[in-house]
């Protein structure tokens, strides 16, 4: 892989979506400048179709990822990046997800002009990549807030305290871009620690001192849209309740018509 020019190593894990990760793929294809990246996808033993797609795309480099035996699921995607991060020479590397689509030109710019401005940040990406409201995160916090009263007075269970506490926030892989040599240098990694993709790399770096940028959702959306689990979703398998299931499978497919998806998978000519 010859990268002396190439700022940018973009890694891409996948599992069983075949029309997500071929609209993720041709997206990428139209709206980045590749005499800047290089892109390794990893497929984590998929045998599907999107693993037959992956594997005739020119532009990329794939990595075809063989199960281990503790795999879980957070696991297998945080190991699979593992894989692609030892083969990184780029300044820089970033994770998105087969549900990430990227939607202007400049968009890889935006992420990384924060880099030029600030000699030490280590990170940039988001914690939530959501199409939301003011009103809806709004909403979002006074829904927290209630079930928080209602845990410390009942003893509710439903509250999750690390929700909205941003001290527990970490760049989620749907869309993270990291300095590279840091993460050598901290002798770090996606599944440090064997946690969720990213979280024990961005505590590592904050505790070194480095800074981590957290984008707004509404920011960050006007780049790049995130499907939000349409692995679990399109796979029961995995675990998914029924009514995530359908209510996911509706918001996808409204996402889907809103970026004329059906347009994208015609147009065979991002391939090349």
């Amino acid at each position: 892989m010859t990268t002396d020019h190439k700022q940018v190593t973009i890694l891409v894990p996948n599992y069983k979506t075949p029309e997500i990760t071929k609209i993720c793929m041709r997206l990428l294809r139209k709206y980045t400048d590749f005499s800047q990246v290089e892109v390794i996808a990893i497929d984590n033993n998929s045998q599907d179709a999107s693993l037959d797609y992956l594997r005739s795309l020119p532009w990329l480099t794939l990595i075809e990822r063989q199960p281990a035996p503790d795999d879980t699921v957070p696991l297998s995607h945080s190991r699979a990046l593992d894989l692609a991060l030892a083969r990184v020479t780029t300044p820089y590397v970033l994770s998105i997800h087969t549900d990430t689509f990227v939607k202007r030109a400049d968009w890889l710019q935006m992420l990384l002009q924060p880099f030029k401005d600030n000699p030490k940040l280590a990170g940039v990406g988001s914690w939530k990549l959501e199409s939301k409201t003011t009103l809806q995160r709004w909403g979002i916090r006074f829904e927290q807030s209630w079930k928080k009263a209602l845990h410390q007075w009942f003893g509710y269970r439903g509250y999750n305290p690390n929700r909205l506490d941003e001290s527990k926030y970490y760049l989620r892989s749907h869309c993270a871009m990291y300095r590279t040599d840091i993460i050598r240098a901290l002798n770090t990694c996606f599944s440090d620690q064997n946690q969720t993709a990213g979280m024990a790399m961005h505590q590592k770096m904050v505790a070194a001192g480095y800074e981590m940028r957290f984008l707004d959702s509404v920011q960050l959306g006007q780049f790049v849209d995130h499907l939000n689990h349409a692995t679990l979703i399109f796979n029961p398998q995995l675990g998914t309740s029924e009514k995530n299931m359908r209510e996911g499978a509706k918001r996808i497919n409204a996402k889907l018509r809103g970026i004329d998806g059906e347009a994208i998978l015609t147009d065979s000519g991002l391939d090349k």
